[in-house]
């Protein structure tokens, strides 16, 4: 029987994560929801604590990668849900549309492809570093110290370097009414540019470019329709 945790990975999202907690708090297809506070500077815990939420509080921001570790650890269910805090526009019909393809062994993992992903990801039909994910747990559970130790926004090439081992069966669900929003829009325009490039140092980090292209080339081909 498959049965799904969700894990958010939050930081200074307390004006962005209820709208996320009111989709997933109650959907059937989940049976858990951990909200993992990486050390926000705001009341992003109170506000997932004040719905009854489980929340794992960090002392000291230690990036996406560590705080999903912290939610793996503790995470009960056969498959992992993976999910942004600050999407806009998601709705229950979203969550079950990522979870069923899995649930249903239609395939074996699953990703989302959001309205405002970048022009190329939507050209392509896959957007490889999307945050939000359903896969095995026993895929990453025996890594948790090497998932610590990937730079803050390795994880999900590093996730997609796995399922290219397995030869895992892809889905990508389009999410036409969801989007996640532009850094520039939350932090200001050069922090949020800093933050992007940041975000792809990390990455380069993980993989090299020759291997997020062929983790690109590789995921397409395992693209059920």
């Amino acid at each position: 029987m498959i049965t799904v945790s969700c894990i958010i990975p939050a930081h200074n999202e307390a004006g962005r994560i209820g709208r996320v907690l009111d989709v997933v708090q109650n959907h059937p297809l989940l049976l858990e929801i951990i909200v993992v506070d990486d050390g926000s500077g705001d009341n992003t815990a109170q506000v997932a604590q004040g719905r009854g939420i489980r929340v794992i509080s960090l002392p000291e921001n230690r990036g996406k990668s560590y705080a999903v570790a912290e939610g793996i650890a503790v995470a009960t269910g056969s498959h992992l849900l993976m999910l942004d805090a600050d999407l806009v526009g998601l709705n229950d019909d979203d969550i079950t549309a990522l979870i069923r393809p899995v649930m249903q062994h239609q395939a074996d993992v699953t990703i989302s492809l959001r309205r405002n992903s970048p022009w190329f990801w939507r050209f392509i039909g896959l957007d490889y570093i999307s945050g939000e994910r359903v896969f095995a747990r026993g895929l990453v559970a025996k890594h948790l110290g090497e998932i610590r130790r990937l730079p803050h926004f390795g994880l999900e090439v590093w996730i997609n370097q796995r399922w290219i081992a397995a030869g895992f069966r892809l889905q990508v669900i389009r999410w036409q009414g969801v989007i996640s929003p532009y850094k520039a829009a939350k932090i200001g325009r050069w922090r949020g540019l800093q933050a992007d490039i940041s975000m792809m140092r990390d990455i380069f980090r993980t993989i090299s470019l020759r291997e997020s292209v062929r983790q690109i080339i590789c995921l397409k081909r395992k693209i059920r329709a």
